[in-house]
């Protein structure tokens, strides 16, 4: 499951590329800080491009959250949840029927902007961390949903079964986050869309041919060091990997 994701370019870059802006001004020094691993399990911050104001790069937290909880129980319910992910991502099998997500499947869909992102390679029932990320090294869009709690917004990313190349590298479990072209982000914030036209955006193999992977550290699984840092993403060989091509 997409649990760690990497986002370094600045909320300029992000608007240019997007063609919005930032929701409030008073957020762009906290958000044009290169974030080189984000561990979604801390709840970060995180800019996402919302369906109900598709103009607009705005805050959310990872980890969706019912919306009839009050923002005092999002702690809470994070800690509750986390035998179950803590709603850092959705299958998008569920997406019409699960009983957070049917409520937010047409009118609370976003974007969620990131420059890469980890997935864990089992072998010998050891695991080993995967770096993700356009060969170009730009900016690409994963699909997901949101909750509004009071004045803040959770957000989920959707997953599906992985096709060949992700089920290489993510062995175990055999998912992948959904990922968005150029041709379907805007088509994924489409408030006209139907049941039918979101499967389709879903099922599509967008990106495939764009993308990279290879092993990195394993500081990125330890608590006690500080992943938050450029050298994360530097490969990393290991002997019993050798025979491995992601």
């Amino acid at each position: 499951m997409c649990y760690q994701t990497r986002q370094i370019r600045t909320v300029k870059d992000l608007e240019l590329k997007y063609k919005v802006g930032l929701s409030n001004s008073a957020y762009r020094d906290l958000f044009d800080q290169p974030s080189y691993h984000l561990n979604g399990f801390a709840h970060p911050n995180m800019l996402i491009i919302p369906q109900q104001k598709p103009e607009v790069l705005a805050p959310g937290i990872w980890g969706i959250v019912p919306a009839n909880k009050q923002p005092e129980e999002i702690k809470a319910y994070y800690k509750e949840s986390i035998r179950y992910g803590s709603g850092l991502n959705a299958k998008s099998e569920k997406l019409f029927d699960h009983f957070i997500y049917r409520h937010v499947a047409f009118s609370q869909r976003c974007i969620i902007p990131v420059t890469g992102f980890f997935e864990p390679h089992t072998h010998l029932k050891k695991k080993y961390p995967i770096y993700i990320h356009r060969k170009d090294d730009d900016i690409f869009s994963l699909a997901g949903i949101y909750t509004i709690i009071g004045k803040h917004v959770t957000f989920s990313i959707l997953t599906k079964a992985a096709n060949p190349f992700f089920a290489k590298i993510h062995n175990e479990k055999n998912r992948q986050p959904v990922m968005l072209d150029a041709e379907t982000e805007k088509e994924w914030l489409n408030s006209a869309l139907e049941m039918e036209a979101i499967k389709t955006i879903i099922a599509r193999d967008s990106l495939k041919e764009d993308l990279e992977a290879y092993p990195v550290s394993k500081d990125l699984y330890k608590r006690n060091v500080d992943s938050n840092v450029d050298t994360i993403t530097d490969p990393v060989s290991y002997e019993v990997l050798n025979d491995t091509s992601f």
